[in-house]
């Protein structure tokens, strides 16, 4: 009896090693899920090693941003040090054209995309050139697919930012709490503006800023002379260097990233509201390398993803009781106040007369 006993504690640890050993080998993702996830990480997993790489396309992310996602995202899924994420960071209506032409073409390189403009994302879904795809991390996002701002099963947003007014507290002080307070707080020509006739989400903007401000507010914009600007760096850039005093377009990311080098960069969060822009993110449907692009989706919409996205790119989560770590630059989404959009049922043709009425006012 007591060989016997001794003999079975002896294969219980050599079996106990081999599972160990076995669990050591295996990616986290795969050895902390459990069940049927296991198995479907892991053939995801194998796959996506045998197509090699991912495309991703985004209007916002640095590609510094980029790199660090793609380090953690190969080390979570076990990909080999030759899988590429091929990373491009183009601005919102270049990256909208560029897969319009590809769908038209029927040529897609392009796996998964994020782009804040919900009109033309909505309308895609309608189309059928969008994956479905339930990731399990939808589970989390309840909150935003309530709000109109994600469809479960087809997208959520990687991150969500807006526009307000900022300025550089170096040489100049303002002290306003609304969006009319902008109107004739610099000098004419010291004002720049994010232009509307030339971006998704300027326009996808100005949708909820005219039913709280009213065409009148930008006629009275419009005799300020402003600058029409598109990159939101080119606009931080500006308020640095001193060429602009106030940008009414500021993005709340980029003071952040300007301020952790050295920038004064300060912005205002308007009592009318602010209209939120989640960069929605999905998986276009003849995408080369789904696979890849399945657990992209995952990682992104993860705790870990959203903590460094949030951290790099001082972007608002939508994940349900996410604690933002930079909640100065990037405040819990509960706590904003929100322009209502009612997103499903606003159409490209409502974009296109928005834009035809804002260059009307600004002779663009």
């Amino acid at each position: 009896m007591r060989r016997s006993a001794k003999f079975l504690g002896l294969a219980g640890l050599l079996a106990l090693g081999m599972i160990s050993s076995a669990q050591a080998q295996n990616p986290p993702a795969v050895a902390q899920a459990s069940g049927s996830e296991q198995g479907r990480v892991e053939a995801l997993v194998q796959e996506a090693t045998k197509e090699g790489s991912l495309s991703y396309w985004d209007a916002v992310i640095q590609p510094e941003t980029n790199d660090e996602l793609t380090a953690a995202f190969k080390k979570r899924y076990g990909l080999p040090a030759s899988f590429k994420v091929n990373y491009t960071l183009s601005n919102t209506s270049g990256l909208a054209t560029r897969v319009d032409q590809e769908l038209q073409a029927n040529k897609v390189t392009i796996d998964v995309t994020a782009l804040a403009s919900l009109p033309w994302v909505y309308g895609h879904v309608k189309n059928g050139d969008v994956l479905e795809y339930d990731s399990p991390q939808y589970a989390a996002y309840s909150k935003i697919f309530s709000l109109g701002l994600g469809k479960k099963g087809y997208f959520a947003f990687n991150g969500s930012y807006m526009f307000v007014p900022m300025w550089s507290t170096e040489g100049f002080a303002f002290n306003g709490t609304s969006w009319k307070d902008v109107v004739g707080a610099v000098p004419t020509g010291r004002l720049s503006v994010g232009d509307v006739s030339k971006s998704e989400a300027y326009a996808a903007t100005q949708i909820g800023l005219r039913k709280v401000l009213g065409p009148d507010y930008f006629q009275a914009i419009a005799k300020m002379s402003p600058t029409f600007l598109i990159r939101s760096e080119q606009i931080a850039s500006r308020l640095v260097s001193g060429e602009d005093l106030m940008a009414f377009s500021g993005m709340p990311t980029r003071a952040y990233q300007f301020n952790q080098r050295g920038g004064k960069l300060k912005f205002l969060m308007p009592k009318e509201g602010v209209v939120l822009l989640p960069a929605a993110m999905f998986i276009l449907k003849p995408a080369p390398h789904p696979a890849a692009a399945k657990l992209w989706v995952d990682f992104i919409l993860s705790q870990e993803g959203q903590e460094i996205l949030v951290k790099r790119e001082a972007l608002i989560s939508g994940r349900d009781g996410f604690k933002s770590p930079i909640p100065d630059y990037a405040p819990p989404i509960e706590s904003l106040n929100i322009i209502p959009i009612d997103w499903p049922n606003v159409s490209i043709d409502d974009l296109k007369k928005v834009r035809e009425e804002w260059s009307g006012i600004f002779n663009r």
